[in-house]
């Protein structure tokens, strides 16, 4: 499997259709945190690939997509302050078909 890094994604999108349409976009490449908030593992085509959708859905002098780069996902320990529910980093599970 290539290097996958892990990359917390928010975004601020004025309309509510373009709202729903980048979250359920969104749910199909990570893990939800919060309303606007995604944690997500993504090797270089994944993340090319997200990148490339959401930078074809989004108004760019509207909204706004922040990606930050945590580092390599099998390394990265991130230390992060939570409050309410428990944090943890998304971990690569074995899917069952």
């Amino acid at each position: 499997m290539r290097e996958e890094h892990l990359y917390l994604v928010t975004y601020d999108i004025s309309d509510q259709k373009r709202w729903r349409r980048v979250f359920n976009v969104m749910n199909g490449f990570g893990e939800w945190l919060q309303l606007s908030v995604f944690q997500c593992r993504l090797n270089r085509r994944r993340h090319a690939e997200l990148v490339a959708l959401l930078d074809g859905m989004i108004h760019h002098d509207q909204d706004h997509v922040l990606f930050v780069d945590l580092g390599p996902a099998e390394q990265v320990n991130p230390r992060v302050v939570s409050l309410g529910k428990d944090f943890e980093a998304v971990t690569r599970k074995p899917i069952v078909i």
